[in-house]
């Protein structure tokens, strides 16, 4: 199954919520975290940075102009990116540990994928997938 974690807030102009990297920026922007904290997270959006491609397309059109419109896809880890869930879980912790609320998303049906590499997949999701 692949998984998602999501925020409450939802994507703007979509009917999906966002995901918790938005709510981990958000955090990292606020500093006001302790230093020990603050260290830790940057730390771990470190990783991300290193280790989870940016993905290169969120939408399946491919006409000139597609990178304007509305991003239409949403992220998934794929089953088998262990350390990335790993560390996504890590992640999670922290912004529990700071009021966040992320809830855990599984399905086999995300969507139509539009982007996908070792770690994760971005599908436009189907009126039944979770989101």
């Amino acid at each position: 199954m692949f998984v998602r974690f999501v925020c409450p807030d939802p994507v703007v102009g979509m009917a999906a919520r966002s995901g918790f990297f938005c709510a981990a920026y958000e955090l990292n922007e606020a500093q006001t975290l302790d230093p020990y904290s603050q260290a830790r997270l940057e730390h771990l959006l470190q990783w991300f940075r290193e280790h989870l491609a940016v993905p290169t397309r969120f939408n399946s059109s491919k006409s000139k102009g597609a990178f304007h419109r509305d991003t239409r896809g949403l992220s998934w880890f794929k089953p088998n990116a262990s350390e990335a869930l790993s560390k996504s879980y890590e992640l999670i912790a922290l912004l529990a540990e700071n009021g966040y609320v992320i809830e855990t998303l599984r399905s086999d049906r995300v969507g139509y994928v539009v982007y996908e590499d070792d770690h994760q997949i971005v599908a436009e999701p189907f009126a039944d997938t979770p989101s």
